[in-house]
């Protein structure tokens, strides 16, 4: 019942957040994932460092922290590279949500853009909020 619901959670609500992936970011994911591909580690011929996709992924992961969320699925899209030195915004929304007696499961979707307004990444997720 959407009455019981905090405002946070009714469909349709939104959170933000925004930050800039920088090369220390991309080196410290490489070293806590295990993700060592060359592509992440070596400058292209532009000099820019690819950032990992589920670095990138961490926006969202952020945004579901925040709400105490415990994700039982996500499926990201990844739409476009994302380098060291890019500003990213996440905007999460809810799509549904219902309220039992000891939580809230809930569904949102996401999207990632860069600074240039162009999405690089997007998704769902499904899980829970603890009461």
């Amino acid at each position: 019942m959407t009455a019981e619901l905090p405002e946070s959670l009714r469909p349709g609500a939104t959170s933000r957040w925004s930050r800039e992936i920088t090369g220390e970011d991309v080196a410290r994911f490489a070293e806590v994932s295990g993700d060592r591909g060359r592509h992440h580690l070596e400058r292209d011929e532009k000099g820019r460092l690819l950032a990992h996709g589920l670095l990138t992924a961490t926006l969202p992961t952020k945004l579901g922290g925040d709400m105490n969320y415990i994700a039982r699925t996500m499926n990201f899209e990844f739409l476009k590279a994302v380098y060291a030195g890019d500003e990213l915004t996440c905007v999460g929304t809810v799509v549904s949500a219902i309220a039992q007696s000891s939580r809230f499961k809930v569904n949102l979707s996401f999207e990632v853009r860069n600074k240039e307004g162009e999405l690089v990444l997007r998704g769902t997720t499904s899980g829970q909020i603890l009461r």
